[in-house]
């Protein structure tokens, strides 16, 4: 976890989003059409907050958890600059396999969109996810990201020296086969672990949650930056048709193993 917690130290999580508002936008649409209309929110792995402060804008009770702690002062200090620390319980530094900080059945609704990427044995995720299921209240719902394993041996092979050792045949074969990447170069994405998707809708089902759907946060993930660079630059009318596009296409199943990152839509149900 120390490997984790460097590398969000020393990254620009917040400016990832502002770079690729796809993902976040897309997300939201979906968070949006399922949220309750009011109550408490837990943003489990929030990272700065981006997603806290959008929840906290629609006038919910959020309270913010996140493993590294810089990145938790950094969501406390954009609360208070945009003027939203009051609609905030807690920030909290955390690990999402033990959440005993937080009382059972306390949150209408949940988000864990990051945590899930680096536990890497499934006895971790199992309880990451369990905590979640304990902490959110009966019929609650649930939003959970996950990485897909199909979508990173395309990347592996589309840019091998960005993603060592996944630059040999023998290497993604491996990673194939476990959902396990450790980055070569130090200081990269590393610590992760990739679903196959067909894997997702079953594990959040055996632990408590009825599925309601899976998205992909950003089908368009293989288009070149000249590629996205066109429409953008055609204005804002295609770029809104665009995101429409991406959002609905995002239910998609056949696109779900291109995207960069998937979103899981639950209820809680013991």
């Amino acid at each position: 976890m120390s490997k984790i917690i460097n590398y969000y130290n020393q990254f620009d999580e917040w400016g990832r989003l502002e770079r690729e508002p796809i993902e976040f936008q897309v997300n939201w649409h979906y968070i949006k059409k399922y949220l309750p209309k009011e109550g408490a929110i837990l943003d489990n792995g929030a990272g700065p907050g981006k997603y806290s402060m959008e929840l906290a804008r629609e006038g919910f009770r959020v309270t913010l958890t996140d493993l590294t702690p810089r990145l938790v002062d950094i969501a406390e200090t954009k609360a208070v600059e945009l003027g939203l620390r009051d609609a905030f319980d807690d920030f909290q530094a955390a690990d999402a396999t033990d959440l005993s900080s937080l009382e059972s059945g306390r949150f209408d609704a949940a988000l864990m969109l990051g945590p899930l990427y680096h536990l890497q044995y499934g006895k971790d995720r199992i309880k990451a996810v369990q905590e979640l299921h304990r902490v959110t209240k009966q019929d609650g719902i649930v939003f959970v990201a996950f990485m897909p394993r199909s979508k990173h041996i395309l990347s592996s092979l589309q840019s091998p020296h960005n993603w060592k050792p996944n630059d040999s045949m023998d290497a993604i074969a491996e990673f194939a086969d476990s959902g396990c990447f450790n980055h070569a170069d130090e200081g990269r994405f590393t610590g992760a672990y990739y679903f196959n998707i067909g894997e997702i809708k079953p594990f959040m089902e055996a632990n408590g949650f009825e599925t309601l759907e899976l998205i992909g946060s950003n089908v368009g993930a293989m288009l070149s930056k000249e590629s996205l660079s066109y429409w953008n630059e055609r204005g804002e009318s295609e770029r809104q048709k665009l995101l429409r596009l991406f959002i609905e296409k995002a239910a998609d199943p056949y696109l779900l193993g291109v995207s960069s990152h998937l979103l899981y839509i639950g209820r809680k149900k013991d």
